[in-house]
């Protein structure tokens, strides 16, 4: 990847380009290593309430400027919270990167947050959290991840609670950013037709000034889960229902197969083994998928579907006796090839996207250090084999280790 550098500043802060020739719009990102497993208990909520405050106003712009400053020229300002990061991003025609990198930057570093603006912040996350709980295909997934993580704060729901959102001011956000804000684990990305000395020399000039800061984060793994089943009963027309279990970190040599193990079973693709046996042969589900998240010390996977509560015992049993297949025989090469092929067809069309590979490249440095390119990816796939997704089904896929969450009508 000639066409990706990256530089760090005497403050910490690293700065990574990827100039793309043939593309008249730039995205541009600021990262931070800070998630909502980074609060206190009192604190649930509080990294995704600063992402929305971030927009409220700075020390040289009021909500409005912040919100006109780049619509204006047709481009898009957006932030997301996740459990391990905070990001706050911008995508403009490229005579306008500046114009980006100095808003973004202003409401990373600069943000006021207003008092007037808190209280109104307020309502729109409490909102926020109503409609959450109204739709049980997200419900289940964060109630799912307190079963999985009991007593730790990868267990919490990212919005928080509605007692510690009633309860933030302006010192709590002050207080989180101070202990938690680190300039060596923060990451500015970008693509766009831009060169790299272009980009670094605008970034010298908006982040360069930026003080200092270390603080000895210290997060803590979450403990081995106990399986665990939990019924809950909501005002539903079906029943949804979640399974799963801890899994691998990010750095695990086991994590690229496992995802591809994961990925055979119920990836995006309509061929899934269990979109096969459950929706199209059998007409039990709408929609079924499985999905692996990993995190810095731990992970989890996890399948989600909605049926009728009078076919849930029959999905589930179908769900296992996919597992077995791939527990008791390996996969024929030209099985192998197939989910090989499929995979790799699937990260390289996520890659022509110019926003999700910017993404990547910041989240990719926080986390490990490096970028890999996607031809090193294509050769680890290819590393992978029948006999490491075999043994990855019988160690992952086994019954008595899985935790299960339904919600019942």
């Amino acid at each position: 990847m000639n066409s990706i550098q990256l530089t760090t500043l005497n403050n910490g802060i690293t700065i990574v380009h990827r100039q793309v020739q043939h593309t008249e719009i730039s995205h541009l990102g600021i990262m931070l290593d800070i998630g909502s497993r980074d609060e206190l208990d009192n604190e649930q909520g509080l990294a995704h309430f600063w992402e929305h405050l971030a927009f409220k106003g700075t020390q040289k712009k009021n909500n409005m400027q912040i919100i006109n400053r780049l619509e204006v020229i047709g481009g898009e300002l957006n932030a997301y919270t996740t459990k391990e990061k905070i990001c706050f991003h911008a995508s403009v025609l490229s005579p306008y990167f500046e114009r980006a990198l100095e808003l973004i930057t202003d409401i990373t570093f600069n943000s006021t947050f207003p008092s007037k603006e808190i209280e109104k912040e307020r309502s729109v996350i409490l909102e926020e959290m109503s409609m959450y709980y109204e739709a049980p295909e997200d419900a289940i997934q964060d109630d799912f991840d307190e079963l999985l993580f009991p007593n730790h704060s990868l267990g919490v729901n990212i919005l928080g609670t509605n007692e510690t959102v009633n309860s933030f001011k302006k010192k709590d956000l002050d207080a989180f950013i101070a202990r938690n804000l680190d300039t060596s684990r923060i990451v500015i990305s970008s693509i766009g037709k831009h060169s790299h000395d272009k980009v670094f020399r605008w970034a010298e000039k908006h982040v360069g000034q930026i003080p200092v800061k270390r603080n000895q984060v210290k997060r803590i793994a979450p403990p081995s889960m106990f399986p665990s089943e939990r019924i809950t009963k909501r005002g539903l027309n079906q029943s949804h229902v979640a399974l799963g279990s801890q899994s691998y970190a990010i750095k695990h040599p086991d994590r690229l197969a496992f995802f591809m193990l994961i990925n055979l079973l119920g990836g995006p693709s309509m061929n899934s083994l269990l979109n096969v046996s459950i929706r199209e042969k059998r007409g039990l589900v709408y929609s079924i998928e499985a999905n692996f998240t990993s995190y810095v010390d731990s992970g989890f996977w996890a399948i989600y579907f909605g049926t009728e509560s009078n076919q849930v015992n029959k999905s589930i049993k179908l769900i296992h006796k996919e597992f077995d297949k791939l527990k008791d025989r390996s996969l024929s090469p030209a099985q192998l090839l197939k989910i090989k092929s499929q995979l790799k067809g699937q990260m390289a069309m996520a890659e022509e996207s110019n926003l999700n590979f910017m993404l990547m490249m910041a989240k990719s440095l926080l986390d490990r250090e490096k970028i890999e390119t996607i031809e090193e990816i294509f050769e680890q796939i290819d590393f992978v084999s029948s006999e490491q997704l075999q043994r990855l089904a019988q160690e992952m896929l086994q019954s008595e280790q899985l935790s299960y969450l339904i919600f019942e009508p």
